[in-house]
């Protein structure tokens, strides 16, 4: 059976995030049906995401993951994917686990198969509720679109930081641009707090300094890597090289990216969009949203980007203070947008 939770003391700090996610982001109308899926560390924001669905008045079932299963989730529970196909909207909001990949993705599937307007919330927590999640998100919508349509007909993206990164992504008209500001619609779901533009690209080459973050379980164990950096160089899309002090960053993400044949690839080149994202703060979720670009090895997205090869793995990179040019033309300078 679903799961209750308690709804009448819900932290007002987390109300605006709420909200945001619930009304602005999902839309949620009130003959609609919501599925709410979350674990029991992120309830306490799975309550307040409820609390609104309440209010609204839409029919809603919740799960908490842990009364359905034994984490790490190797599948995710049948009565939870059976729910959440009677759905039009949905949120994932709870913490990672090492491998719990393949559930998410089962999670998604159905997501994608009934066109279910979709927030993922994955490692949300009460920081990025008070900041990313309180953002403008028509704002930010509006800055995403005229990005991704000079992107889509660019030919080349090149970037740089004065810590090091010099990157080039050449990029297909084949495969294509998707915007996940933060509107989400039954087309593609989507990360919330949202705010990026992202494609598979081509080929990518050049050495890409990670100095704000490393994504899925890693992001956890490692946090800001300012200090530490991982330095990867690709070469035709594919890593060449790993280099970091931290030895055991290094080896974590040398194995990481080398379940399968195509962990070390290059599935996504990204440019965050969320200008209310200002800072590194550890955790991958807002971090990648931050102005600048990120590139993820593994699974390209490829149901939306067109891309003709999968992976089992995505892991995201994130960088600071990046300069931005499209087709030589610069659209950023220091982390700040000049469009």
């Amino acid at each position: 059976m679903p799961n209750r939770l308690v709804t009448d003391a819900i932290d007002a700090e987390l109300v605006p995030g709420a909200r945001n996610a619930i009304r602005v982001c999902l839309q949620l109308q009130r003959d609609e049906r919501i599925t709410i899926i979350t674990d029991e560390p992120t309830a306490e924001i799975a309550a307040a995401l409820q609390a609104e669905v309440e209010d609204v008045g839409s029919e809603h079932s919740v799960f908490v993951v842990e009364h359905h299963g034994r984490r790490p989730l190797t599948y995710m529970p049948e009565i939870i994917l059976d729910d959440l196909a009677r759905s039009q909207v949905s949120i994932f909001c709870a913490q990672t686990q090492p491998g719990e990949l393949a559930a998410r993705r089962e999670m998604t599937a159905v997501v994608n198969h009934h066109h279910i307007r979709h927030g993922h919330m994955v490692n949300i927590n009460r920081q990025i509720m008070l900041e990313g999640m309180r953002a403008d998100f028509v704002a930010v919508d509006a800055l995403s679109q005229r990005l991704v349509e000079r992107t889509r007909v660019s030919r080349r993206i090149s970037c740089r930081t004065p810590h090091g990164t010099e990157f080039e992504a050449e990029l297909s008209p084949k495969l294509k641009w998707l915007k996940t500001s933060g509107l989400i619609t039954k087309d593609k779901w989507g990360n919330l707090p949202g705010g990026e533009i992202f494609t598979s690209p081509r080929s990518t080459n050049g050495v890409f300094v990670v100095d704000g973050v490393v994504g899925d379980y890693l992001c956890e164990r490692y946090g800001d890597l300012q200090s530490t950096p991982l330095i990867i160089e690709v070469e035709n899309n594919r890593i060449r090289s790993l280099r970091s002090e931290n030895k055991d960053l290094r080896d974590d993400f040398r194995l990481y990216t080398s379940t399968d044949e195509n962990s070390n690839r290059v599935g996504e080149f990204a440019i965050g969009t969320n200008t209310a994202c200002t800072h590194i703060i550890g955790h991958i979720l807002q971090d990648e949203k931050i102005p600048g670009v990120h590139i993820a090895f593994g699974h390209p997205y490829a149901e939306h980007t067109g891309a003709d090869w999968s992976s089992k793995t995505h892991i995201d990179c994130v960088g600071r203070d990046f300069d931005i040019w499209f087709d030589g033309e610069q659209v950023m300078n220091a982390g700040k947008f000049l469009v």
